[in-house]
């Protein structure tokens, strides 16, 4: 079985909407793309590249479509990116001439994808496909990058649907420029209990 990652650059109001730059998805009169820019350091850099490190990718069709016109061309800066497989849940795409861009109908693919063998599953951006995800329990693990900064609109990472779902701190770094980078892996159900009666408080 494979795992299913979702990295996101992510704002503090949960905005993912859009963070490398103006053009990348105006959807919805969003005018602030390429909010993270400005938060660059080599830090957040070196995290960024090791995150990029090969993986089969699992998108959405709409990032599929943004990605699909940057990196064949740009494919120095995200080394193996045209080899490494890229599935994409569409219900209006069937193919591409981007290489091993391979093309799920139904969240049934998803689940099939997930229960084959190969490598774990990163999932960048893909806000549509990442709710689907929460609210059928197949996220295993959350590679955030929250950003000291708020919009106030935009695509959110939590969004109607998600359900009750408990994560465990796995990594985590703070850069110079204030970027909190944490890695979250799935870890059971929601515990509840009175605050003053933990052992540890």
């Amino acid at each position: 079985m494979r795992k299913i990652i979702v990295l996101e650059f992510m704002s503090l109001d949960g905005v993912t909407q859009a963070p490398g730059g103006p053009d990348e998805d105006t959807s919805g009169g969003f005018e602030y793309g390429g909010w993270s820019a400005t938060f660059s350091d080599a830090v957040s850099g070196d995290i960024i590249r090791k995150q990029m490190e090969p993986a089969d990718l699992l998108l959405g069709r709409k990032t599929f479509d943004i990605f699909e016109r940057y990196w064949p061309k740009n494919s120095a800066h995200w080394p193996k990116i045209n080899e490494v497989k890229k599935y994409v849940l569409s219900k209006t795409r069937t193919n591409s001439e981007w290489n091993n861009s391979i093309f799920i109908q139904n969240l049934e693919g998803v689940k099939n994808l997930k229960e084959s063998n190969g490598s774990d599953l990163k999932v960048w951006g893909s806000s549509e496909l990442v709710q689907l995800l929460f609210k059928n329990d197949l996220v295993d693990e959350l590679w955030l990058k929250i950003y000291p900064v708020t919009l106030g609109k935009g695509k959110k990472l939590f969004g109607k649907g998600v359900i009750p779902a408990a994560f465990k701190l796995v990594e985590n770094t703070i850069t110079p420029s204030g970027v909190i980078i944490v890695n979250y892996k799935r870890d059971g159900e929601v515990q509840i209990g009175t605050i003053g009666e933990q052992p540890n408080i």
